[in-house]
């Protein structure tokens, strides 16, 4: 997984160092949509000298050279995910679970009247998942 990391920083125009390969190879295989947070602890271990700070940085660039994407569910806690293609989320409000979910590429979502300049669109559900709904 580190070459397709490492090519997929590369072809972001990102630097690529032990760190960012690091946060973006956690953030690839956590589909989870991880906190800057979640990744600070599942990284620490392995990579002990890895702060807080250098995860944030790495998000923020990654985001901003469009490898990764920023997500807000509404609770105010930022989450991150490493798949950039046109997708939905549906957040289950009993497990907490955020799972992504495809719509047609040719899915037109709406926009507001007037002059505005979109930076970032996506569109979320919450309910109860289906595992949730049996219990």
């Amino acid at each position: 997984m580190t070459s397709d990391t490492v090519k997929l920083l590369s072809a972001h125009g990102i630097r690529v160092s032990l760190q960012r390969i690091a946060v973006m190879s956690f953030l690839m295989n956590n589909h989870d949509h991880p906190t800057a947070e979640m990744i600070y602890k599942g990284l620490h271990t392995m990579f002990p000298t890895l702060s807080r700070s250098t995860i944030y940085q790495a998000l923020e660039l990654f985001c901003e050279k469009g490898a990764a994407k920023k997500i807000l569910l509404g609770d105010g806690e930022m989450r991150f995910d490493a798949n950039i293609g046109k997708h939905g989320h549906f957040r289950c409000v009993k497990c907490d679970t955020i799972m992504d979910f495809n719509f047609p590429e040719d899915t037109t979502l709406p926009v507001p009247k007037g002059n505005f300049r979109i930076l970032n669109q996506h569109l979320v559900y919450q309910g109860i998942c289906p595992s949730c709904a049996r219990d």
